[in-house]
């Protein structure tokens, strides 16, 4: 490539970041998004090993790193375009338009505002690759113009969220938020809290930013195959909602990390909702909707005799749920893992039969229930000063629904030695546990293994998270 054929492709990418930024900037001044709208897309679309790659290398940053990644990919579109002769550039674009306007329009929930922005980006980007910069300074006007209206679109963006955010925790108390009796420990710095603060808790979905829903507006479709269809607002929920602790525990959370939380939790007991609306026999699977249309299903048999609780969420922690944790209401089951246990941002429950199938079993992870395994993480593991002798270990392990009956510890691949577990708030809660080992000077490995109160021993064998959930013992390394 010649060096005016790499200059001609640096200024198409120049007004490709551009024609972004102002695209993306009439969005969000209008409440919606150029690139999460394409986000969504890719999050629906790409190969189930491509979400499972990016999820295990971006951690709790796989938004941002979607977001950045569909503008760098916009861009170099753009650049791409440039090499296209005159009479091909011009439909090119148009159709990058109108699909970008239909991206935003798609399914159940959609963004006119989103379609705006990518009709006006495509129309910035013709325009500048009809009469391209010229020189360096050209283009990096167009650069530096486009950067500075995608940084001002996200502060739009923040800023809407932020003030939705404060105007749903406006709505009072949800729950008494009783205080957490204590459990024994203390005060161990590093080791998880008993309750997960919401602003601590994993998020993870395949949005990239949670929608806004009006909580005055919004009602509870109960549905399908019921004697009594309903519809219930916020306030009827309230109303039959009770408060209970649980751990919440992502398919993604390999050995060690932190897409697990432990919460109390505010909600409406399935049991009760079947009561009202009456599922008739046929019904078999619970299949819960959010307003963008995606939907998780859960087997009908053991909820409808309470043999399983479940339960349609509508708090956290004392306060509505905040929008990413699904405001207004989320269904959850205690033991199941996140993603199988029920959607966010619910605007329905319908009672249906086996021919539903579930967002996820068509992206290739399997249509079986899958339940949290029993598994402790290592929080502390600390000498203090670093001198031999007395070590701290300490952390939190869980085996819902049943319930935690013993946490051990091993060192160097030694036998497996009990520790302290403190007291038990809830069977499918957490627990935490603390134990005092003598260690010389060196190099060693410590692991952690959990025992349900069921009978079940964690699993030791390493096993990646796709296709039916992690395993293995969570190992840290500490030098005396």
């Amino acid at each position: 490539m010649s060096v005016n054929e790499k200059r001609r492709l640096l200024r198409a990418a120049a007004v490709g970041l551009g024609a972004l930024g102002a695209g993306e900037l009439l969005a969000a001044a209008r409440g919606g998004s150029v690139i999460d709208g394409i986000g969504r897309l890719l999050a629906d679309t790409v190969p189930v090993w491509v979400v499972e790659t990016m999820v295990a290398r971006s951690g709790r940053y796989d938004k941002e790193v979607t977001r950045g990644g569909v503008a760098v990919n916009i861009v170099a579109a753009s650049a791409g375009l440039a090499l296209l002769p005159e009479r091909l550039r011009t439909p090119a674009v148009t159709a990058l338009g109108a699909g970008a306007g239909a991206v935003a329009l798609r399914g159940a929930n959609p963004s006119v505002p989103g379609a705006l922005g990518g009709v006006a980006a495509a129309a910035v980007l013709r325009a500048g690759l009809r009469r391209p910069p010229t020189g360096l300074g050209g283009g990096l006007l167009w650069a530096a113009g486009g950067a500075g209206m995608l940084a001002a679109a996200e502060t739009l963006i923040r800023r809407a969220d932020e003030q939705y955010a404060a105007r749903v925790r406006r709505l009072g108390p949800m729950g008494s938020h009783a205080p957490m009796a204590e459990d024994g420990l203390g005060i161990e710095p590093g080791l998880s809290p008993l309750i997960t603060k919401a602003g601590r808790f994993y998020v993870a979905d395949v949005n990239s930013r949670p929608p806004r829903i009006d909580p005055k507006q919004w009602r509870l479709r109960i549905s399908g195959k019921v004697a009594h269809p309903l519809r219930l607002s916020l306030a009827d929920l309230a109303e039959q909602a009770v408060e209970f602790d649980a751990v919440m525990v992502c398919v993604h959370n390999t050995p060690g990390q932190h897409r697990a939380g432990n919460a109390r939790w505010f909600g409406v007991p399935l049991t009760a909702l079947f009561d009202h609306a009456m599922p008739d026999a046929a019904a078999t699977r619970l299949v819960t909707r959010a307003v963008d249309g995606y939907t998780i299903s859960l087997p009908m048999e053991k909820l409808r005799t309470g043999e399983l609780p479940g339960y349609l969420v509508i708090g956290m922690n004392g306060e509505p749920l905040p929008p990413e944790h699904g405001f207004p209401a989320r269904v959850f089951v205690p033991g199941m893992y996140g993603q199988y246990t029920g959607a966010k941002w619910i605007s329905e429950l319908e009672l249906a039969d086996d021919s539903h199938i579930d967002y996820w079993w068509k992206r290739g992870w399997t249509n079986e229930t899958l339940w949290v395994t029993p598994q402790s993480r290592i929080d502390v593991a600390s000498s203090g000063h670093g001198s031999p002798g007395k070590t701290t270990v300490a952390g939190v392990a869980w085996a819902p629904p049943q319930g935690v009956s013993a946490v051990d510890l091993r060192v160097d691949g030694t036998d497996w030695v009990p520790t302290e577990l403190g007291a038990e708030s809830a069977p499918a809660a957490w627990r935490r546990w603390r134990t005092v080992v003598d260690l010389p000077p060196g190099t060693h490995t410590i692991q952690a293994r959990v025992t349900g109160r069921s009978g079940e021993v964690q699993d030791g064998a390493d096993r990646p998270c796709f296709p039916s959930g992690p395993s293995g013992f969570h190992t840290v390394t500490i030098t005396i």
